[in-house]
């Protein structure tokens, strides 16, 4: 019964770091765009 408690807790582990790793590259994502679109926004105003 611990070995299952332990497997389920390392399986739940690996989870929430894959998780957490998606939201970090989901966010170097979204922070590019922002870049992007600030960088658009600064040639229009100081043309």
């Amino acid at each position: 019964m611990s070995e299952n408690f332990i497997s389920n807790n390392s399986e739940k582990d690996q989870f929430n770091l894959n998780t957490e790793e998606n939201d970090y590259k989901n966010l170097i994502i979204r922070l590019k765009q922002i870049k992007t679109t600030i960088a658009l926004l600064e040639k229009k105003l100081f043309k």
